[in-house]
């Protein structure tokens, strides 16, 4: 089994779901039960990657998606079209929150795959991460960390209605020298994997809101769900690369996730911004959507290998930004 030691498969994934039953019992650390049993999920698709790739003759990867179309029609029903007038009402955050998303992010991915020198479809991976919008759960992280959650919503709904422009042209620009990138191809199913469904969930939202609560109630659910099983499904179709790469793509997506958060945060406290602002810009340039990513890699036909830095940047910023959330709670803004 390559590096993996088969005898420890299910001792390490039942360490993984011991620790999530005992977080799950404390107030503090409830918030890392999810990431837990994404590990635990993770491992198992490792070590056991025939039932997570292939169901009968069926390929598993068909799933991302319409499951990440899923994801993006909840994220449509959770935003309203006064989402968006913080781009009115904070100008100055949103222009500065989305400029430095779509900088950052971009060109430390591209310094990390000459870094790091990755095969090139995984360093194109690494590239790719870097180029998608801001994170759904970077909203949360937000208001654990008593940042300006109203412009974290407004800059997630910005960047995700940019992506189907910006997203495509980075990847030309800078992993153009590593995969071949069709710009129009890419903006059309970014459009249709993100765009419609998002304004399908903004419809429903605006004539259906509080008529259907169990809906309601459900959709965040569903939401996590679908994002465990396209990690999950990425883990078991690229295994081999991973098993080759994986410490050091761990490495690199550490440090691009940390780079985005301190960076994001210096810069705006560089331009004076307040201090709930310069945490909002901080998490939501380091967290992506890796959901997106996966979802491009898997219509470029290369789920196995672009597709890696996606599934591993996923699970690990939910971890820092649990952390730094955690952090910044226990420090409220002094203004």
């Amino acid at each position: 089994m390559n590096t993996l030691l088969p005898s420890a498969g299910p001792f390490i994934i039942a360490c993984w779901i011991i620790l999530a039953v005992i977080f799950s019992r404390k107030p503090q650390t409830r918030g890392f039960v999810y990431t837990l049993m994404i590990f635990a999920a993770v491992t198992t698709s490792l070590y056991y990657p025939q039932y997570f790739t292939h169901v009968g003759s069926w390929e598993s990867s068909k799933l991302i998606t319409p499951l990440l179309m899923i994801i993006m029609f909840g994220m449509g029903t959770s935003m309203s079209l006064h989402d968006f007038y913080g781009v009115i009402k904070m100008p100055q955050g949103v222009f500065t929150g989305v400029i430095c998303h779509f900088t950052i992010m971009p060109f430390i991915g591209w310094g990390l795959a000459h870094l790091f020198n990755f095969p090139p479809e995984i360093a194109a991976g690494v590239i790719l991460i870097g180029t998608v919008p801001c994170g759904m759960a970077s909203n949360v992280i937000s208001y654990l960390a008593k940042a300006n959650l109203a412009l974290s919503v407004t800059l997630t709904a910005v960047s995700t209605m940019l992506a189907p422009l910006v997203t495509p042209f980075l990847m030309r620009w800078l992993a153009g020298s590593y995969i071949n990138i069709s710009v129009t191809t890419m903006m059309w199913d970014i459009t249709k994997m993100v765009i419609l469904p998002v304004a399908a969930g903004l419809l429903f939202n605006h004539f259906l809101k509080g008529r259907l609560k169990w809906l309601d109630n459900i959709m965040p659910k569903v939401s996590m769900t679908a994002i465990a099983f396209i990690i999950v499904i990425i883990t078991a179709h690229g295994r081999d690369s991973l098993l080759q790469v994986g410490m050091l793509l761990i490495l690199s997506s550490l440090i691009h996730n940390l780079s985005g958060y301190g960076l994001g945060y210096g810069l705006a406290k560089l331009i004076r911004m307040k201090e709930q602002d310069c945490r909002t810009i901080a998490i939501e340039v380091g967290m992506q959507n890796g959901g997106l990513a996966s979802a491009i890699a898997k219509s470029m036909g290369k789920i196995a290998t672009v597709g890696l830095a996606p599934a591993v940047f996923g699970p690990l910023m939910n971890v820092t930004g649990s952390l730094l959330a955690s952090w910044w709670h226990r420090h409220p803004p002094k203004d």
